[in-house]
Formats: structure tokens, sequence, C-alpha cells
């Protein structure tokens, strides 16, 4: 196997069984798009034919689902789907194998799709973040094709430019009419947005809804409107409520987190970048929300309003819409149940799709417009490299979501963490996967100080008199080994289970079986 070293340093081999020729990451801006868009299936429907199915089987039935095809779902259920399980099992008992999984993600309630594995009927799969017990098991090597893991945008992108072509679409719909108009805001299993499931409507050459709320014609306002969906199924559940969103997320107190929020705030206020009109996103960690709430309190003494909150909204960005300290909110994921109300009684409450947010190969994805963003780090490595897919074990267990779309397009990033976790460095030599090159990483935020990546001159300068302790990245590291002492390198084995895509579709990097847990 030949394999060319990338920008950030890794070995990609040039071709692999199964997949085909691999193109390695060049740099962030490097690639541009050279194609026009894939063309979504032409299909009608005779008038009178109605949509609706007896059960899953039949909708499979009539899809012309088979073997070798790709499946996909949405994952806003969350930790509460049932969807994934239940399809699976009925393509199982119909005897169609050789599947090709390709979910927005997975979380550890989809351990069972491990025995689907085992027996064949999936043999690939696509997606932006495993969770254990799938993800231990895939960094063993069961699987028979690498997993490819791409970005929110470079999923998008992937299937809007016809990288990723999706046969069946399955959509959870926590409210759906007879013609297939289904919205997230409504019903005992609501998620709020379906931003993730767009696209795969679009694209899909057959979309089944499956619905555990059938309404009255027409269910409005729609997020995936009648004239993209084939059939719809009514089944008893397709979420647990309680794991597909929480009550209100409360920000920690743990007094590091505090400092960490306290000192990545000081960082933003003091930017140049922090007036009237900012853009802002924060993901739903402890630290992050923190960071919120501090910032709320910042806004109103200096008497500056945000324009945008964007991504994964929480009941925290939803106070400051409802408060005017923001004008909107574009949402492709509500992480809570003040987010799925909002989203259902505040007109500046938007929902966009995967593709607004975050697709490259467009005219202008919503992460653009972003002026600061939040973003967390299982490794960050001396060149600002950041790793959240992989633990310090090399065992998946994490998921690429936004990360390098919004870091490499905000005006300023910065990847808040502390220093260890337990006895587990988060600063290191080397990260054992690369998700965000260190090229888009602006300011590193840690409870002992920060770093400024050295490829901001101008970041630099305006902290230089900022009231926060600053250091290296090569300082920080050492500060952590000072307390944990230096990681042991991690055994891996010569099978890629793993491919790393950028949000361009190039390689990043690639992932090993772990060699101690193959055995």
């Amino acid at each position: 196997m030949k394999f060319n070293k990338n920008a950030v340093g890794r070995e990609i081999p040039e071709y692999l069984e199964g997949i085909g020729e691999l193109v390695p990451f060049k740099g962030v801006d490097a690639i541009k798009p050279t194609k026009k868009k894939a063309g979504a299936k032409l299909r009608m429907r005779i008038q009178d034919e109605p949509k609706i199915v007896a059960s899953i089987e039949e909708a499979i039935k009539k899809s012309g689902l088979k073997d070798g095809m790709t499946i996909s779902f949405h994952h806003h259920m969350r930790n509460g789907d049932t969807v994934v399980n239940r399809v699976l099992d009925i393509i199982a008992k119909m005897g169609i194998k050789d599947i090709t999984l390709a979910p927005s993600s997975l979380s550890p309630c989809h351990g069972p799709v491990i025995e689907h594995i085992k027996s064949g009927v999936v043999t690939g799969i696509q997606s932006s973040g495993l969770r254990a017990p799938l993800g231990d098991e895939i960094s063993k090597g069961i699987l028979k094709k690498p997993v490819i893991i791409r970005s929110h945008g470079g999923r998008a992108r992937a299937i809007e430019d016809g990288e990723l072509h999706i046969d069946v679409a399955f959509i959870a719909a926590p409210s759906c009419d007879e013609m297939g108009n289904m919205n997230g805001r409504t019903g005992k299993s609501a998620c709020g947005s379906m931003g993730y499931a767009i696209v795969d409507a679009q694209y899909a050459d057959y979309v089944i809804a499956i619905t555990d709320n059938l309404v009255p014609f027409p269910n409005l306002p729609a997020s995936i409107d009648q004239t993209l969906v084939d059939s719809v199924v009514v089944v008893d559940e397709i979420g647990d409520p309680k794991k597909i969103v929480s009550g209100a997320i409360r920000f920690s107190d743990n007094p590091r987190d505090l400092l960490i929020a306290q000192n990545a705030v000081k960082v933003i206020v003091n930017s140049g970048y922090f007036k009237d009109g900012f853009v802002y996103q924060t993901g739903a960690a402890g630290a992050s929300l923190a960071v919120t709430s501090l910032l709320r309190e910042e806004m109103i003494k200096q008497n500056i309003k945000a324009s945008l909150g964007l991504g994964g909204i929480t009941s925290q960005l939803v106070g400051l819409l409802e408060e005017g300290l923001m004008s909107a909110l574009y949402d492709t994921q509500c992480f809570d149940l003040d987010a799925v109300r909002s989203i259902k009684e505040n007109e500046r409450h938007y929902e966009i799709s995967a593709s607004f947010y975050a697709n490259p190969n467009t005219a202008g994805p919503a992460v653009n417009n972003l002026t600061f963003v939040m973003l967390g780090a299982l490794e960050i490595d001396k060149d600002f490299n950041v790793n959240v897919m992989t633990g310090s074990d090399g065992v998946i267990r994490g998921a690429s979501g936004g990360h390098c779309d919004t870091a490499f397009a905000a005006k300023m990033s910065l990847v808040i963490s502390p220093l260890v976790r337990g006895r587990i460095p988060t600063f290191v030599d080397k990260v054992n996967t690369v998700i965000t090159p260190g090229t888009s990483v602006d300011v590193v935020v840690t409870e002992v100080g920060i770093a400024i990546n050295p490829n901001r001159p101008d970041l630099i300068e305006y902290f230089k008199d900022l009231k926060v302790p600053q250091l290296t990245i090569e300082e920080l590291k050492e500060k952590a080994y000072a307390i944990v002492g230096n990681p042991q390198p991690i055994q891996y084995g010569d099978k890629i289970v793993a491919l790393i895509e950028y949000r361009d579709g190039s390689l990043i990097d690639v992932v090993r079986n772990v060699w101690y847990r193959c055995f």
C-alpha cells in the first residue's frame, strides 16, 4: 500500500479496496469545487395513491431497497432514537445484506448495529460520529470497510456533490400528516429543528417518513414538505422523550470550568470583534454554557447586542434572543426543551439545514458569518491540531460534528479545554487523530491561561495587555505532562478502521485498529 504525507503530516493511503482513490488534505482552503451539484431523482405520484403504508416492511418493499444500497437517518432523536435499530432489524429479517449505513450521527443507543455488522447486513458506515459500544467494536476492526467520518458541512457537501448517494432515507418525524409534511415542533417525540434530515430528503432516491404522531393535513410549518416524501409509516414510538432532549441545560459550577469560562470571556471582550452585530456559536458543555452566561453580563454592561446565534441551540441562547440581546437564531439542532419551545413559538428562531449551516460548496454557508465560536477538545497538540474523535486509548468515541467547519470560518475560534482530565493530559506532542487542523485554531483557553496561535499576530497584538496569563502551546503541554506524566504511546494494528475527511472531502487522517483491543 502506497502512502502520501498530507498537509498536517499524516500518512494517507493512495487507494483502499472498497473505497477507491483517496485525496490527501492539502490545506484548509486548497481544494475548490469544480463540478455541479448532483441532481435529485425525479419521481411522481399518482394523484389518488395513498402515501400511508401499513408497516416499515411494506415501505421498504415499495422503496426497492436491495443488497449493496445506502440508507440514511438523522440524529435529532439523539440517544433516545428507536428508528435506526428497528429499521435494521426489519432489513435483516427481509434478508437484505451489504448495506451502507449513512446517518448524520450515531449514539450509544445504536449498540445493536454491532450484531448487524457481524451478520453482514451492514458492511459500511458513513457518519459524523460514533460512540460506545459501537465505536469500541469499530476500533477492533469488525467492519468490512473503513468508516468514513465527515463533518456536518462535509456530509451535506458529499450528498449534494454526489459523493454520498442515498438510496433510501428513513426520517423519524415527531409530527407528520398523510402527505408527508413533517416537523419536529410537536408530538411526544418533539425534537425541535430537523436541520440534519433536510438534505437527506432533498437528495435521496426514496424517502420514508416514520412518525408516532399522525396529524391532520396540512401539518404546517413543514420542515420537510410533501413533495419530497414517498411513503409515510405510523409506528408506536420513534424515540424516548426523556433521552431526546433534556430540560434546561445549566452551566457548570465546577471552579475549573468557571475559570476557563472567565478567561474565554476576557478574550472575547478584548478581541476587537466584540461589538454590535457579532455572530456567536457555542456548544452544550458546562464551560461553554458558562461562557454564554458570563458574556450576557458583559453585553448588558457594555450595551452590545449580537445579530445571530448559530448551530445547536440551548436555553442560554434562547434567553439572549428573548431578552433582545440577540436578533435571531439559526438552528440546526435543539439541545434542550427551551430550544424546542422557542422554535415553535418565536418567529425569529429559524430552522436551517446542515447545508445552509456549513456546506463549503455553497455561495455562503451560515458558518461564514461567525464572529466567535467556542469549541471543545479531547486533545490539542503543539501545532494546535485538535482531536474530538478518539480517546487517549485510540478508541473511536466522539464526533467530528461542525468542529472543522466553524473553526475555519469564524473570525476567531476558541478551543476551550482543561489542562488535564483525570490522569489524562489534554495537551500532547501529537494528537491521536486530527479533526481540525491547527491553522484553523486561533486561541486555546485553559484554567491556567491562554495560548494564541502564532499565525494570528493581530490577536497577539490585541492581547498584549490582556490580564490573563499567556503561554505557548508547548508550555501548556509541559504543564499538563508535569501533572500526569508523559502519556504512553498507543499500540495500533495495521488495519485502517476509519477515514477522517476534512470538510472539502480530502483525507486529513486515518484511524487504525487498536491492537490490544483485538484480543
